[in-house]
This record gives structure tokens, sequence and C-alpha cells, in this order.
């Protein structure tokens, strides 16, 4: 199913750090980051092992003018921390609907930041959606903490193929309807 172009991305301002577009110059971290057995088997897209040259051809793939997803990094920089604290994204679906989906570096888990980077999200609602849409694996409850802390309602239970897991894991899904 083919959507119309995503426009430009915009920053938005969190307390701790600014969700920003990601860059090219992310990609260590990124690939340090998600090379972490822990961070890729909480996703449903991110392999583990992570092959060589998986996070540039992620980043160009979010990069590219005809993308279906926008995709923000948590820097922390001008707060004092760190430059990546993880990413948060967006992917457009039909009839005003968007998925959101996150990962933290595992440095900064239980701090917070995830339920900032969704709040912050939320709020600014840079895809203008009706109603977003999240999905979190049964194992991890404390993603499914998060987005219960940010409004959403639990939807019903369903399950996700994870690449790093190598198998169909049982999930929660969770939406939040806007305006």
């Amino acid at each position: 199913m083919k959507f119309d172009t995503i426009p430009a991305q915009p920053s938005i301002r969190a307390d701790r750090f600014e969700l920003r577009p990601i860059r090219r110059s992310d990609a260590g971290l990124i690939a340090l980051y998600t090379a972490d057995k822990r961070v890729a088997e909480a996703t449903r897209s991110i392999p583990h092992p992570l092959p060589p040259g998986a996070t540039e051809a992620y980043i160009d793939r979010v990069t590219a003018e005809d993308r279906a997803e926008d995709v923000w990094v948590l820097d922390g920089s001008a707060h004092g921390s760190a430059e990546v604290l993880g990413m948060i994204g967006l992917r457009k679906m039909d009839r005003g609907q968007s998925e959101i989906g996150y990962w933290i570096a595992p440095a900064f888990w239980n701090t917070g930041f995830a339920s900032e980077a969704v709040r912050a999200l939320v709020e600014a609602n840079p895809q203008g959606a009706r109603t977003l849409f999240a999905e979190v694996f049964q194992d991890n409850p404390v993603s499914a903490r998060v987005l219960t802390n940010c409004g959403f309602e639990y939807l019903g239970d369903a399950e996700s193929y994870s690449v790093a897991r190598d198998a169909r894991v049982p999930t929660w899904t969770y939406l939040r309807k806007l305006g």
C-alpha cells in the first residue's frame, strides 16, 4: 500500500531532550545501541546480530522523500546528556492513523525518557493523526506502562514477527484517539 509522501519533519521539544530528525552522523551510536540483543528483541524489525550496513540502510530508508515513516532521535546534547538516547517513530497508516514505535538505549532505561518522548510526540501530532496505535511484546510490560501512562488504551492481544527472535511473539495493542 502506497501513501502520500510525508512532509519535512519538525523538531519537537521535550523537557530533557529534543526529538529531531535522524542524521547520518547518528549511525555509530544507533548501531551500538541496536546491536544490543535486549534492544533488538524488544522490536519487530531490528535484526540480531546486527549485520554490517544495516544501520546505514535504515537511515537511507527513513530519510527518503517517499518514506512511510518519520523517525526522531532523542537528542539530549543540549541538556548535558548523550546525543542519542533512543529513537521514536511514526508510521503513517490510512484513514488518519499512525503507528508509534520507540526504543531507548539500555544505559537510559528507567529514566522516564520513553514516556517523555511519547508524550511530546502525541502532543505535537506531526502527522495530524486522528488515532495512534502502538504494539508491545507481552514480555515487555515496562513499554506497556509507558503507553498507558501516556493515555493509550488497551485494544487487544495479537502477535507479531520479531526479526531478532526469528519468531512470532504475543503482543498487546494500544490506541490513543486524538482531537
